[in-house]
C-alpha cells in the first residue's frame, strides 16, 4: 500500500493534472506547455530556482545573477520537458525513430551483445536520460535499470511505469532490487544507471571541482560481472529533438578511478550545456 503525507498526495493530484492536460495536446505543443509550466509556475514554488541557483553561485561564483538566472530557468525548461516526454510513451518513442545514434561507444557495445556480456550505461539527469534507452531499444537492444524511488510515493507509482513501459526490467535500489539487478547483469543483460546523485555511502569524487558523496556501484558491477561500462547521453536541441551520444565504453582499472572517469564525462557534458542538467539536485550535501 502506497503511504506518503498529504502534501505528497497533493503534489501527485496537481501533476497528474498537468500531464493529462498535456498529454491532450499535439507533441510538441505538450513539450512547449510543460516547458513553460515548470519554469514560470512549478520550479519557483516549488524551490527548483533557487536551489539551481545557489548551487551555480556555489560551483561558478564567477557568472552574474542574469547568468545564473537564466541556466536555472531553461533546467525547469528541461525539467518540464523531460518529464511529459517520458510520459508520452509511443510519441516519445515514435518522434525519436529517425534518430541515429553516433559515439564510439556503438561498435564494442555491438560486440558486446553478440557475445552475450553484460553492459551498464552510465548516465546523469542531463538531457533527457530515458532518449538513449528509447533510440537504442529501437536498433534491437533490451535495456533494463536501477533506479532511485521518489520522495514522494504516490508520484513514484506511476512514474516508474515510463521506466518500465521502455525496454528491459526496472529495479529499485535497496537490497532486494539490487540483488535483481546482480543476477540480471549475470545473465548477460543490459541496464542503466544514474550515477550523479549525493550517496552517503559513496566517496567523495571531485565532480565540477567540488567533492561529491558518489556511489561507486556501477563501476564495482562492471568489474564483478566483466560488463562494459558505457557512458550515454541524450542531447536535447531546439527543445524537442536529441543527439544520442554513446562513448567509449571506460577502461577496467578499479572502482574509484572508473567512477573519477565517469564523472569527467558527465563534467564535459554540463559545461557545454549547462541548462540541461538537473541543478535542483542537493549533489554537494556535507
Amino acid at each position: 500500500m502506497t503511504t506518503g503525507t498529504r502534501t505528497d498526495w497533493i503534489t501527485d493530484r496537481l501533476m497528474r493534472g498537468f500531464i493529462r492536460t498535456a498529454r491532450v495536446m499535439p507533441y510538441r505543443q505538450r513539450l512547449a506547455f510543460m516547458g513553460a509550466l515548470t519554469r514560470r509556475v512549478i520550479g519557483p514554488v516549488a524551490g527548483y530556482r533557487n536551489r539551481s541557483l545557489a548551487n551555480l553561485e556555489m560551483i561558478w561564483p564567477e557568472l552574474d545573477f542574469a547568468a545564473r538566472r537564466r541556466i536555472a530557468n531553461a533546467v525547469n525548461d528541461n525539467t518540464g520537458r523531460t518529464l511529459i516526454e517520458n510520459y508520452s510513451g509511443s510519441d516519445f518513442a515514435a518522434h525519436l525513430a529517425g534518430t541515429q545514434p553516433q559515439g564510439d561507444g556503438l561498435a564494442p557495445l555491438a560486440r558486446a551483445k553478440a557475445e552475450g556480456r553484460p553492459v551498464i550505461f552510465v548516465t546523469g539527469h542531463f538531457g533527457n536520460y530515458e532518449a538513449p534507452r528509447q533510440v537504442l531499444t529501437q536498433r534491437g537492444y533490451t535495456i533494463g535499470g536501477l533506479y532511485r524511488p521518489m520522495s514522494n510515493p504516490f508520484f513514484n507509482e506511476h512514474y516508474v511505469k515510463t521506466m518500465e513501459g521502455v525496454s528491459g526490467p526496472v529495479f529499485p535500489k535497496g537490497r532486494p532490487g539490487t540483488m535483481a539487478f546482480a543476477r540480471f547483469l549475470k545473465s548477460g543483460g543490459m541496464a542503466t544507471l544514474l550515477f550523479d546523485v549525493s550517496d552517503k555511502s559513496g566517496e567523495a569524487i571531485p565532480f565540477l571541482d567540488h567533492p561529491a558523496y558518489t556511489s561507486l556501484s556501477a563501476a564495482t558491477f562492471a568489474l564483478r560481472f566483466d560488463a562494459l561500462l558505457i557512458p550515454y547521453f541524450g542531447i536535447r536541441k531546439n527543445g524537442v529533438d536529441f543527439d544520442i551520444e554513446v562513448e567509449a565504453p571506460i577502461p577496467h582499472s578499479n572502482p574509484r578511478d572508473m567512477t573519477i572517469e565517469m564523472t569527467k564525462r558527465l563534467e564535459a557534458r554540463i559545461i557545454e550545456n549547462p541548462g540541461q542538467w538537473f541543478w535542483v539536485h542537493r549533489r554537494w550535501k556535507a
